[in-house]
């Protein structure tokens, strides 16, 4: 038998006591992860079909109003709390100033009116951005190849004020125009909705990752040129922090960096600087890229869906937007 002050063979210090065995691992867990942490993206679209499968990203499916009420019950039964609605109208409704955006009998008011019928204490969160109903697919009032901003303010504050009217809890401005928030926020308060949340897509950059969503929306086919001079430069980071510093103190409630895992820096930098709610969204592309190498064998999907989530939160995300939630959120409550 050594005596207490024998020489150890081995260094004192051994890190993987904390790693032998499961309870161990989760009682330090550094980060957690659970369903409230999920935001669960929602095509939703006006044809005559319940649910459309979209080609590009198996599994997921364009969704009729009443369909995005089911499956905004079955986010409630699986604790997350809140659904994104993102819109697929018919072609025949689009034009160059995205009238459909701001019909109060079209199909987003009647999604949110439809799932706050059947479960009011979701968390409703909208889209607000023209790329859906426009005949040209950007994300603002086209003219002359030129994205007009103010005009597109204008219609923006239309639009978020009645998606408010409509009963969503939250507006979420994805155009990257400038001074939107403000624009919003006026717009809101002037009709008496103080109580709903503006969650800003504050850091959206131009990325090639968004293409199997522009599929699903029915944008990709009608979109002309790239969005380069209203989205972020993928090459900037400092660009973020003004964005975001200027959303804030527009009234933005709380912020969304997108895409997702190839920002991780930017969504770390913002998180640690302006210590807000800050939100990531693991986007179509990267959706797609790891169904794609699921179905080949090459990932072990619960572990891969549920590393990737976990990624999102090391770097300081309050949640995540993923169309993963509900497979993530039965995963997580098993």
């Amino acid at each position: 038998m050594t005596t207490p002050f024998a020489p150890a063979a081995f260094p004192y210090a051994r890190p993987r006591r904390l790693r032998a065995q499961p309870w161990v691992r989760r009682l330090v867990a550094e980060t957690t992860l659970t369903p409230a942490d999920l935001i669960w993206p929602l095509i939703v679209h006006d044809g005559d079909e319940p649910r459309q499968p979209v080609a590009s990203m198996p599994g997921v499916f364009r969704l009729s109003p009443a369909e995005a009420a089911k499956a905004a019950v079955e986010a409630r039964d699986l604790g997350i709390p809140m659904v994104a609605l993102f819109a697929n109208v018919n072609d025949g409704l689009k034009d160059t100033v995205g009238t459909p955006a701001t019909d109060p009998d079209g199909l987003v008011p009647d999604c949110i009116k439809a799932i706050k019928d059947a479960v009011p204490e979701i968390g409703v969160m909208t889209d607000v951005a023209l790329d859906c109903f426009t005949d040209h697919g950007h994300d603002g009032v086209l003219q002359d190849g030129k994205i007009l901003n103010d005009d597109t303010v204008e219609r923006l504050s239309e639009m978020a004020f009645i998606h408010a009217h409509a009963g969503a809890d939250a507006v979420a401005p994805s155009d990257m125009m400038d001074g939107r928030i403000q624009a919003i926020r006026e717009a809101l308060e002037a009709n008496g909705f103080h109580d709903t949340l503006i969650i800003s897509y504050a850091a959206k950059y131009a990325s090639a990752f968004y293409g199997p969503y522009r599929d699903a929306v029915g944008s990709s086919k009608s979109l002309s040129g790239d969005k380069k001079t209203y989205q972020m430069d993928f090459a900037n980071a400092d660009e973020a922090l003004r964005e975001v510093a200027m959303d804030i103190s527009e009234g933005a409630d709380a912020l969304i960096v997108k895409p997702g895992l190839p920002y991780l820096d930017i969504l770390k930098l913002v998180s640690e600087t302006f210590k807000i709610p800050t939100f990531s969204y693991q986007v179509s592309g990267e959706y797609a890229m790891m169904k794609a190498a699921i179905a080949n064998g090459w990932l072990d999907e619960d572990r891969a869906i549920l590393e990737s989530l976990h990624a999102f939160k090391r770097a300081g995300a309050s949640g995540v937007l993923s169309y993963f939630a509900p497979q993530a959120a039965r995963l997580l409550g098993a």
